[in-house]
């Protein structure tokens, strides 16, 4: 049985919602799920855009077949190949012997890398500003390398405005009938899946993201949807969305407020956490989220370290480096290319402490964060009245940078 539905004059959404699967590249967890968006354009040619991950491909082209209602298929336009977005293009070639794969140079690369025998079909590569008419409607091409993989193009229709837009402006979480933006409470439903989202897929490429928005400013007028490959279609308020990409991939805070996260073996570390996150609400400081470094997935984290200007990193050592799950969360930090942020160092450590000593060497390698208290501050064990105070110090010091 189909499912789809209209967004604009001629086009219609074909995509699929997963809710089954557990992990999102099989590292980030989905307890929402998340959707695979295609869509259709039907003019005197036709277009398909994109695909969907191969495990849905029944439901697929069961909306494909109903919205074409017999018609031939003369374009599939993939702007993206990763296997969740074009995992079904081998069927769809087979069905559609005489359909043209339209992709960059560098997609039809990777095609070919997947097994898929483009070059015996009909193959049209595309290159920044090129065009295709499909009738009324003309697509035209931009280049989006490494947003978040190098073959990325993004492709407007110039006659209904709708950008299909690649990963980028996606989001984790499922569509439950609900599609576009103005159907969904957006900020209480998927803002946080938007941030986890960008910040951990596409946060490293922040540059090329704002490289994209540059490209795209010039269009802004002609631009009237969003239509992602993830998540809502965007049809109303697309520049409360695009500050949004702006403020993650330029790597500023969302928010003045504390992201506290804390490695803890038998709670005097986690004690010293909720002690000073208890003092900072007192101090007026009440934009916060905590952390147990070893019960949270670091996507989350992540997301939350992106979000909020402060960072407090607390941790006991361990086997004479920084506790296991505290250090992959830092790594992924570096790796995704997380910068200017002011950062405060807690160090506890029974016999040799070296977790300060590798969180400061952490951090050190990260662009633009500022180590509020100059160093770490260290406690021993569990913590005491003398070391008491240098705690409530550095409270004082987190809670001035707040102007609290």
């Amino acid at each position: 049985m189909y499912n789809v539905r209209q967004i604009a004059e001629d086009t219609y959404y074909i995509g699929v919602t997963d809710n089954r699967i557990h992990l999102f590249e099989n590292i980030h967890p989905l307890p929402e799920g998340v959707t695979y968006n295609s869509y259709v354009i039907l003019d005197e040619k036709t277009a398909v855009m994109d695909s969907v991950d191969w495990n849905f491909a029944r439901q697929y082209f069961e909306n494909i077949d109903h919205v074409l209602n017999g018609r031939e298929l003369d374009y599939v336009v993939i702007n993206h190949l990763e296997p969740d977005h074009a995992s079904s293009l081998g069927e769809i070639m087979l069905r559609y012997p005489n359909a043209t794969v339209v992709m960059s140079e560098k997609g039809a690369n990777f095609a070919r890398n997947f097994g898929f025998d483009v070059d015996s079909h009909n193959l049209l590569t595309v290159k920044e500003g090129d065009t295709l008419s499909l009738g009324k409607h003309t697509l035209t091409f931009l280049e989006a390398p490494m947003v978040h993989w190098p073959e990325v193009i993004v492709t407007l229709d110039l006659h209904t405005g709708v950008l299909y837009s690649a990963d980028a402006f996606g989001t984790f979480g499922k569509l439950d009938g609900r599609l576009f933006d103005d159907e969904v409470d957006f900020e209480g439903e998927f803002l946080d899946h938007a941030r986890r989202y960008f910040t951990n897929i596409v946060g490293k490429y922040g540059k090329p993201t704002m490289n994209l928005l540059a490209k795209a400013g010039p269009l802004l007028d002609k631009i009237k949807m969003f239509a992602p490959l993830h998540g809502p279609v965007w049809r109303t308020n697309l520049q409360y969305y695009i500050d949004k990409h702006v403020k993650w991939a330029s790597y500023e805070p969302e928010e003045e407020g504390v992201l506290i996260v804390y490695g803890s073996m038998y709670g005097n570390t986690e004690e010293v956490a909720y002690l000073m996150a208890n003092e900072l609400a007192k101090r007026g400081v009440t934009k916060m989220k905590m952390y147990d470094a070893s019960k949270t997935h670091h996507s989350y984290i992540i997301a939350d370290a992106f979000k909020y200007s402060h960072m407090l990193v607390a941790s006991v050592t361990y086997n004479l480096t920084l506790y296991p799950p505290v250090k992959t969360l830092l790594e992924d930090m570096h790796m995704l290319n997380l910068q200017n942020r002011k950062v405060a160092l807690v160090e506890n450590g029974s016999w040799s402490p070296q977790s300060g000593k590798v969180m400061t060497e952490m951090f050190g390698k990260m662009k633009n964060m500022e180590i509020l208290n100059g160093e770490y501050t260290h406690f021993t064990s569990s913590l005491n009245e003398e070391k008491l105070v240098e705690i409530m110090n550095l409270v004082d010091v987190i809670a001035k940078s707040l102007g609290k």
